[in-house]
């Protein structure tokens, strides 16, 4: 992954694993170790739905980039999707408080994209990837047709 890259993957991945600590905190205060445990199901599923994501989409703008807008709009589609497939598989499972479970999926969820909308729109990403050629006139821009 290019630097650029990394540091999108890293402003957005901090805030949700900081947000997902707070979960298990309060996962653990008011619903004991269940609690604690869909927190830190909930946190982990996030990052690794929405980094797996991320890089996928990242890689598909460097090799298909006429792809890359239908693909992104794709990616958050199965991502979300994926996340509500995962909450109605666990809503009664005994292992974890699943109402834990499904709001640290959604705080973790919204930190997330937020913090990656941030990241993006800060970045400083050229648009157009300079040109690596030698050729002299290229460089200078003196290249003129004489009539």
């Amino acid at each position: 992954m290019p630097s650029n890259d990394v540091r999108i993957l890293i402003q957005a991945a901090v805030p949700t694993a900081a947000v997902g600590a707070v979960a298990v905190a309060i996962g653990a205060a008011v619903e004991g170790g269940k609690g604690a445990i869909g927190a830190v199901l909930g946190a982990v599923l996030v990052l690794l739905l929405m980094g797996v994501g991320l890089y996928v989409l990242q890689r598909t703008a460097k090799q298909l980039p006429h792809l890359f807008q239908a693909m992104g709009l794709m990616m958050y589609m199965t991502q979300l999707l994926l996340i509500f497939v995962f909450i109605a598989l666990f809503k009664d499972t005994t292992l974890f408080h699943p109402k834990v479970f499904a709001l640290s999926l959604l705080a973790c969820t919204l930190t997330w994209v937020a913090a990656q909308t941030r990241a993006t729109m800060t970045a400083k990403t050229l648009y157009v990837e300079p040109d690596s050629s030698t050729d002299e006139s290229r460089k200078t821009g003196s290249a003129r047709r004489e009539p």
